[in-house]
């Protein structure tokens, strides 16, 4: 499977939910979720039902197009939170949460996390001192991610940051916005993921 790279508004409406992957335009009149909520595609106005697979599929391929990881890597992903130990759905939740382009778009460093994902590839951002360009890497408590110094005068990054502060940093990070730095005080826990996920299904939809 290739990486999906048409207009992201369709997966959003696919889903039936927003899924905010064009960054402040989902909090606008503009999103295609409130304009057209209803499927993409000629046949998307027809009254659907579900089968329980259907169901469970659907909320594997909602989390794996938020985060934006590709079904081998995500399949991987839930092996792991399966073999340890905890809630396997929280747990799973808890690995994506922590992926260091999630963590760049939490503390607020771009607008949506493909923003943040395109900031680590070209090595805008740095860990611990140290730089990485691997969206996958996994952040532990008391990293320290920060934008590298040279990059800090991007207007895409402190329209970023301005945009996520009215929205709010999650608690299991601390940011300093002087140093365009932040600190990974906790592992995420669920609650503190807002996110329209029911992950009991993904457990069950990989369990069959």
């Amino acid at each position: 499977m290739a990486r999906y790279i048409g207009p992201v508004c369709r997966l959003c409406r696919r889903e039936g939910t927003k899924l905010f992957l064009k960054g402040d335009r989902c909090f606008t009149d503009k999103c295609a979720v409130d304009r057209r909520p209803y499927p993409p595609g000629q046949h998307g106005q027809r009254r659907t039902k579900f089968t329980e697979y259907g169901i469970r599929l659907r909320e594997k391929q909602k989390v794996s197009r938020i985060y934006g990881i590709l079904e081998r890597q995500f399949r991987k992903y839930f092996k792991e939170a399966d073999r340890g130990k905890g809630v396997t759905g929280e747990t799973l939740l808890s690995i994506l949460e922590r992926r260091l382009d999630n963590t760049c778009f939490r503390l607020g460093f771009a607008s949506t996390r493909a923003e943040a994902r395109h900031l680590v590839r070209h090595k805008h951002v740095s860990v611990n001192g140290r730089t990485v360009n691997i969206p996958s890497f996994r952040v532990k408590p008391g990293d320290k991610v920060e934008v590298r110094e040279a990059s800090r005068k991007m207007a895409r990054v402190s329209s970023a940051l301005d945009a996520a502060e009215k929205r709010g940093i999650p608690t299991w990070l601390d940011l300093n916005r002087g140093e365009f730095a932040g600190t990974v005080k906790t592992l995420p826990v669920r609650e503190e993921i807002t996110l329209p996920i029911q992950e009991q299904l993904i457990v069950e939809f990989y369990s069959r």
